[in-house]
């Protein structure tokens, strides 16, 4: 089960927050942002070859803590999705992660979709919310 979703803009701004705890939020936020660090570092290797612009979406493990594993996507548009699994949660594998992904990919590319969604603008859509919320329990 996931117990944190975030989706952050090109520009790092955040544009999306969800969690299960909600008392908790603070200190997902502080994870999610210091998480872009590593996702900056994988999006721009040192040595540039050329399997580096076949990159993959998916991300995998960005980093583990003691009690959470921080997983990350990068859409073609640099738009960043952030997943925070709780690391009790064995039975979570790579290909479910993946699965998230997409999902939660899949749900924001119908949110922008909306012509009355104002680009670059925060994510308040109630519906959207609830369907981040199913997917981060379905895990």
């Amino acid at each position: 089960m996931a117990v944190c979703v975030a989706i952050i803009g090109k520009d790092n701004a955040p544009k999306f927050f969800a969690c299960a705890n909600p008392e908790e939020e603070l200190n997902f936020q502080y994870k999610v942002l210091s998480s872009l660090d590593i996702v900056e570092e994988k999006l721009n290797p040192t040595v540039k070859t050329s399997t580096a612009d076949l990159r993959e979406l998916y991300l995998g493990m960005l980093y583990s803590l003691e009690t959470h594993k921080i997983y990350g996507y990068v859409t073609n548009t640099k738009i960043k999705i952030i997943i925070i699994v709780d690391s009790t949660n064995t039975s979570l594998r790579d290909n479910e992660i993946k699965s998230m992904f997409k999902k939660i990919h899949s749900e924001y590319a119908d949110v922008v979709c909306n012509p009355f969604y104002i680009p670059g603008e925060p994510i308040t859509s109630k519906s959207f919310a609830m369907n981040i919320k199913s997917i981060m329990l379905q895990a």
